[in-house]
């Protein structure tokens, strides 16, 4: 296990600091959304309007085969923070919520790399320095752009101008769940797809990254995503999912697609929480739910006999 290298209370004032300055000389570019709240399945969904996202789609669709890894080396206006040995943490350039966060691996990993102690100690040790939801995507038909492993974490609550809503959408499904309080794969009955869960106890950075990386691969192994049968070192996942984490529980959903209805799905759309490009995609979620979206890209929930 790498050792960390983040004082205790330095992130969030980093955070804070480095946001100011990538703003001022233009290493920033936050993508500007108009946000409509969608009720659905017990779920208050988030839906931003991002209209940005039809450049940045043409942009990325005049770039070659293989795109420049935007993490070796990193852009120093972005640089946040060193983590550990093998990580640092950066500001995600295009960011729809402000203070979004990337953890890297310093040297080159590969996304559908199994997350691994390091990952987790990572992760914990940026989790701890304030409210937030982790979350990753786990290869291209989960979201994820880059090949270079990385984890992230926005901010809660995830929209700040709606106070009458929980800091997260499916925090009511979590409470409702009667999951265990323990580390045990279990499942939430308001998800109506294939997915599995996991509570965490609250513990020291260190102790919970442990704690964490025994749960991933318990859900990994329940859903049957990992390792593939490869013999790839490091393990390889056997297929796509996402991950959502909290220092109180873990959530993994395999895929079977990266968007329906030409509408993108990351990690963040099963915490309640979508990016559409234009006014023609609200209306789609509007019309089919998003829950049912969310349904058409992940892998169907099995029945019991």
């Amino acid at each position: 296990m790498s050792s960390l290298l983040l004082s205790p209370g330095m992130l969030w004032p980093a955070i804070v600091r480095r946001t100011a300055q990538a703003l001022e000389c233009g290493a920033l570019c936050p993508i500007e959304t108009v946000t409509t709240m969608v009720e659905d399945g017990g779920v208050r969904f988030i839906v931003r309007q991002v209209s940005s996202l039809v450049r940045k789609a043409q942009k990325r669709g005049t770039r070659s085969a293989q795109p420049a890894d935007p993490f070796l080396p990193y852009d120093p206006g972005l640089f946040v923070a060193d983590v550990s040995e093998t990580h640092v943490a950066l500001l995600n350039k295009f960011n729809v919520i402000e203070h979004h966060l990337l953890i890297a691996t310093r040297a080159f990993e590969e996304q559908e790399a199994l997350l691994d102690i390091d990952d987790f100690t990572a992760w914990f040790a940026c989790l701890a320095e304030f409210e937030g939801l982790g979350f990753y995507n786990g290869g291209v038909q989960a979201g994820a752009s880059q090949r270079h492993k990385h984890m992230q974490i926005v901010p809660l609550p995830l929209n700040a101008a709606d106070t009458g809503s929980p800091s997260l959408p499916i925090e009511p499904l979590i409470r409702a769940s009667g999951a265990p309080r323990s580390a045990d794969v279990a499942v939430l009955a308001g998800l109506p797809f294939a997915h599995a869960f996991a509570r965490l106890a609250p513990a020291s950075a260190p102790v919970a990254a442990h704690a964490a990386l025994a749960a991933y691969l318990r859900l990994m192994n329940a859903l049957g995503l990992g390792p593939a049968a490869s013999g790839d070192k490091p393990a390889r996942q056997a297929a796509p999912y996402n991950l959502l984490l909290t220092p109180h529980w873990m959530l993994l959903v395999p895929r079977m697609a990266e968007h329906a209805q030409c509408i993108s799905v990351n990690a963040l759309g099963f915490a309640g929480s979508l990016f559409v490009r234009d006014c023609a995609q609200m209306e789609t979620v509007r019309r089919i739910g998003p829950m049912t979206l969310l349904e058409r890209v992940a892998m169907p929930r099995a029945t019991k006999p």
